[in-house]
């Protein structure tokens, strides 16, 4: 009975023109309210050749707070703003936040090298300035060094002056194998999500993007699994020795944020944040939010100057800076009243190169605690929700709506959705009690790996995303009387699947739950997004 039940929740779940234009969640009503009242504008004027030279520029960087890259990029969003009015016409309001002083730590050059007994070496893995393909290699906060040693892989063995070659953490076995005499540890390592759907074994390559700390003084690296075997295989011929060398540099700065408003015509003290972080070395995470977040404001702008939009009632906040830290630092420096948050992470992986799909993050809802179909989690798992998350809103509905005005503008696009997993800056939000949602791609196999760079990234994928980001920050800021109706319409097919599946599961409580969810959902509509009537 349970399996037919998800069977006919799958049915009811897709919502399809075609075979290409489904999302795999509640039917959506179709209609010219709500985000479907900006999207063709936006998609339009979204510029996808100048979104995708903000990407490359930002995808020459290794970036950590402060640091050089990070640096460089947030001068670029600022010159992008600066061109299009912000902190110069009345209504785009442009302002720097600067916090606490950064490290500004940043990878210069790494090599690992064999040595043979004749004094000879032969690199198994590097980079430098003009290729930093494996830049990864240098886990952020590790200090300059050079270390050279017999190998060992498990802590029992370590000695002094060895290198530890590990498939674990290195925070996990560093400061054991410092306190036996080691000099280095090399580190090997994927999550399950990173290997290669096409089957072509492209894991093998990847690097992990990590963090150390500095206890000890201990050199650490990471390495790919390629490399890890063929030690292992050179180590069962005799023993091997290795030497690494790192350059990194620090030079500490203030922690810049860019918040770029455009402020609301009627309530400019309420405002909808959108938040793109700069920091983190790949391509998809986050070149792609920083500089689809980019031209969307542009965009914005634009067509707000040349009234193809109208400038919204309430006010729309661009952030950049440091992953979730610059939603803290916004949400502490803003003086408006903040009503949703929006997080542009990870909008532009293509799925031919990552597998990775479109997806709508949920607020925390009753699907968070309780997973029936057609939901599923994503390989990042469910989060632990804790009381009081749980804030009945319609934001997930208003961005589900947008998906699928984007898919029926375009003329088809694959969406997903999932409940609440956490991880991005949509939780900044969440914790003050802000409705929030996330707007990314995965499972993509290259998340945090060196293998994130520019031909994972699609241009195409990043003006839909973006487009549905805005459309549903405008839904947000400019209601209008009419969206309520089709709001109502998405109401009654999300009851009619959420509660079904309670029903069908034979948990009431739940199905109390979902009932209560949609109550509240059609209240915080009618309070927030009531609208001005016409349109």
């Amino acid at each position: 009975m349970k399996k037919l039940a998800a069977i006919t929740l799958g049915i009811l779940a897709v919502s399809a023109l075609t075979a290409a234009d489904r999302h795999v969640g509640p039917r959506t009503p179709d209609g010219d309210a709500g985000p479907a009242r900006f999207v063709a504008p936006l998609l339009a004027g979204f510029d996808r050749e100048k979104a995708m030279e903000h990407i490359v520029f930002a995808d020459q960087f290794y970036r950590e707070p402060g640091n050089d890259g990070f640096e460089a990029v947030v001068d670029r969003v600022l010159a992008t703003l600066r061109e299009i009015g912000f902190g110069e016409k009345e209504h785009l309001a442009l302002e720097v936040v600067e916090t606490r002083e950064t490290p500004g730590w940043s990878p210069v050059r790494a090599t690992l090298s064999l040595l043979s007994d004749d004094g000879t070496s032969t690199p198994l893995l590097a980079f430098g300035p003009g290729d930093d393909r494996n830049r990864t290699m240098l886990p952020t906060g590790v200090q300059s060094g050079t270390a050279e040693g017999e190998v060992v892989f498990v802590l029992e063995d370590v000695k002094p002056g060895t290198i530890l070659v590990t498939g674990s953490p290195p925070g996990s076995v560093g400061r054991q194998a410092a306190g036996a005499g080691a000099v280095a540890v090399l580190s090997a390592r994927i999550s399950d999500y990173n290997r290669d759907p096409s089957g072509a074994e492209r894991h093998l390559d990847a690097i992990l993007y990590g963090r150390v700390g500095r206890e000890n003084d201990l050199l650490v690296g990471q390495i790919s699994l390629r490399v890890h075997d063929r030690i292992r295989t050179l180590a069962k011929e005799g023993k091997v020795r290795l030497r690494f060398e790192a350059e990194t540099k620090q030079t500490p700065r203030k922690l810049r944020t860019v918040v770029a408003t455009i402020l609301g015509r009627a309530e400019p003290d309420r405002v909808v944040a959108i938040a793109g972080h700069i920091q983190e070395p790949g391509a998809v995470d986050n070149a792609s939010g920083v500089g689809g977040l980019l031209e969307a404001a542009c965009t914005l702008a634009r067509a707000i100057d040349e009234g193809t939009i109208s400038r919204p009632r309430r006010s729309i906040s661009f952030v950049w800076g440091n992953e979730m830290e610059q939603s803290r630092v916004f949400l502490e420096h803003t003086k408006r009243t903040v009503i949703a948050g929006i997080s542009a992470d990870m909008i532009g992986a293509s799925r031919e190169q990552t597998g990775a799909w479109p997806l709508l993050e949920r607020d925390p809802d009753p699907g968070a605690k309780t997973l029936l179909p057609p939901d599923e989690h994503t390989p990042w798992g469910a989060g632990q929700v804790r009381d009081g998350m749980i804030r009945p809103n319609g934001l997930s509905l208003v961005s589900r709506l947008a998906l699928r005005d984007v898919a029926r503008a375009v003329g088809g696009w694959e969406t997903r959705e999932h409940p609440w997993e956490g991880g991005s800056d949509h939780d900044i939000f969440l914790d003050r009690g802000i409705p929030a949602v996330l707007l990314w791609c995965f499972t993509d196999f290259a998340y945090h790996t060196s293998l994130d760079r520019l031909e994972h990234v699609d241009p195409e994928v990043t003006r839909r995303l973006a487009t549905v980001i805005v459309a549903t920050a405008l839904s947000i800021t400019d209601p209008v009387e009419k969206d309520l109706e089709r709001y109502r319409e998405a109401i009654a097919l999300d009851r009619e699947l959420r509660v079904g599946a309670a029903q069908e599961a034979e948990n009431p409580d739940l199905a109390k739950e979902w009932e209560s969810w949609y109550a509240g959902v059609e209240a915080w509509l009618v309070e927030n997004l009531g609208g001005e009537k016409g349109k």
